[in-house]
């Protein structure tokens, strides 16, 4: 088996939890077969000494999958 590392930056409102599931939800509509998520950096987007925005980059692998014919 072959498996492919693609970085990916999920944001999220309400929480780096939430930021990170939306990554995999938003990842997930267009590869497939995805094997493992592993978290590489969280940041926090501040504005008037308030978080307003979570993001989390992820590195999600997947399988490769030959073309059949």
């Amino acid at each position: 088996m072959v498996f492919k590392y693609i970085d990916i930056l999920g944001e999220s409102t309400k929480s780096f939890e939430d930021a990170v599931q939306n990554a995999i939800t938003e990842t997930a509509k267009t590869v497939k077969d995805i094997r493992t998520a592993e978290v590489m950096k969280m940041n926090a987007i501040v504005n008037s000494d308030k978080i307003v925005e979570y993001q989390a980059v992820v590195r999600v692998a997947f399988r490769v999958r030959r073309k059949e014919g």
